[in-house]
């Protein structure tokens, strides 16, 4: 038992050592965002139950949403670029929390949905910024434990939100809405006190260099490619909340049994999500996001054959297995793929490639089930995860390696902390100071060079393992 103990302390140390405290903060902030989550989880029975609307109306509002989240996606992604990682989140989460307490007070049925578009395009445009601002004070070899680990973040304060949500919503929808709008709140003053500017400084040597715009993404043929498997395993996995309820329900499952087997996906995720991390840090990301594809088309596939609630259970241990190994592989790659003073364009593109797939499943769940019946949507499912794991397989071949990247000073007050760092080959120390190092910057706006993470260390050398 001692020993045990001591090896679950050590492997926890070694998981979320060695990131610098400006990414434990911004991980608080996601943590505390997601804890105060109301309006996504409870829209559709508040309107329904509480103002009485239709079941078509409810939907009408949350499509809205989700276009405004499209919409957002690309405008934050600029923004990120041009004014800063940090001045975009606080006014990203700024006007979340203004939105979302004015809708808990919107009565007219127009107003409604015109403040659900404005919650979801406020509620949607920090993700870029986020995820940009990680790619900048992370080491490349980090990334994919610090994704992961924010990833998981998301979920932990999802699974407590959720609960909590239920029991607010029996007291006062309106005090759900407030909540949310007050945690959101926090998190702006945690960026505003805590988190200095990441932005890449520019140099003498990118001064001259064509500028990164939206063009350059949509030209950029191997990341769009990248947007485009995206896009597909998006896609597989919104069925999980479209589809799979609805088919549930003509197969003569409860709601309370939907409710038991999806929670399956959030627990699970929660307790994996930091083991499977140490495990797949330095692997091969090409064979983590073909395997992961793959569980993920053919975890929903065996969903045709799932005619008990136990079956159904297993089905979401396998794609939920997938969506573990997936979402920080994935997110790590756009990082690589991105320029580094075009993060928040690249970002944003692929945050869209998200927004869109939620509004296109449940459309093509509906017509699919409908007219054909659910076995033929989990057969879907099955082909496109075969596509996009084949797309992946194609895409990562000759992948160049990618340099460590410097990210600009931080206030003036923190820059007596600075260090001044070498020049050399050698791996750049962990960036524990503020964000003020001096490292080399890609070559090409364009197309920025792109490291695979390392391959597993000789047993001489412990692995760095960082948080995410």
């Amino acid at each position: 038992m001692p020993f045990t103990s001591l090896s679950v302390r050590r492997a926890a140390r070694e998981t979320l050592s060695g990131l610098p405290r400006e990414f434990w903060w911004l991980w608080t902030s996601t943590l505390v965002n997601r804890l105060g989550a109301f309006v996504a989880t409870f829209m559709a029975l508040y309107l329904t139950l509480d103002r009485g609307y239709s079941a078509s109306y409810a939907g009408l509002v949350a499509s809205l949403h989700g276009l405004g989240g499209v919409i957002s996606s690309l405008g934050a992604g600029v923004m990120t670029d041009r004014l800063g990682r940090r001045p975009t989140l606080l006014i990203a989460q700024s006007s979340t929390a203004v939105s979302v307490a004015l809708l808990g007070f919107m009565r007219d049925p127009v107003a409604i949905a015109a403040v659900a578009f404005l919650v979801g395009m406020a509620s949607n445009a920090s993700r870029p910024a986020v995820q940009a601002m990680m790619g900048d004070i992370v080491r490349p070899e980090d990334r994919v434990r610090a994704f992961s680990l924010n990833y998981w973040a998301i979920n932990l304060g999802f699974a407590v939100s959720s609960t909590a949500a239920g029991f607010i919503a029996e007291v006062s929808y309106l005090a759900g809405f407030l909540v949310e709008a007050g945690m959101t709140m926090v998190c702006a003053i945690v960026i505003f006190v805590k988190l200095p500017e990441s932005r890449p400084a520019p140099t003498a040597k990118t001064a001259d260099e064509p500028a990164v715009g939206l063009g350059t993404v949509l030209r950029d043929g191997r990341f769009m490619s990248v947007v485009g498997l995206s896009f597909l395993v998006a896609l597989i996995f919104q069925q999980g909340y479209v589809g799979l309820p609805v088919a549930m329900g003509q197969a003569g499952f409860t709601p309370a049994d939907y409710g038991l087997v999806i929670a399956i996906n959030g627990v699970l995720i929660v307790v994996l999500q930091l083991p499977v991390t140490r495990l797949i840090q330095h692997q091969d990301p090409k064979q983590l996001l073909v395997v992961s594809s793959l569980l993920a088309g053919y975890g929903f596939g065996l969903t045709a054959f799932a005619g008990s609630v136990g079956v159904f259970a297993l089905t979401i241990c396998v794609w939920t297995l997938a969506e573990i190994v997936n979402a920080p592989t994935q997110t790590g790659l756009v990082v690589r793929l991105s320029p580094v003073h075009g993060r928040g364009r690249y970002q944003g593109m692929y945050t869209t490639s998200w927004s869109v797939a939620a509004l296109v499943a449940p459309l093509m769940s509906g017509v699919v089930i409908d007219r054909y019946g659910a076995e033929w949507l989990w057969g879907v499912c099955a082909i496109v995860g075969t596509v996009a794991g084949v797309g992946y397989g194609v895409l990562m071949r000759g992948l160049p390696d990618e340099e460590p990247v410097a990210t600009e000073s931080p206030r003036p007050e923190a820059r007596s902390e600075a260090r001044p760092v070498a020049r050399s080959k050698a791996r750049p120390e962990p960036l524990s100071e503020p964000l003020s190092e001096p490292l080399p910057l890609p070559q090409s706006p364009v197309q920025s060079p792109v490291q695979l993470p390392a391959q597993p260390r000789p047993a001489a050398e412990k692995p760095e393992v960082s948080a995410g």
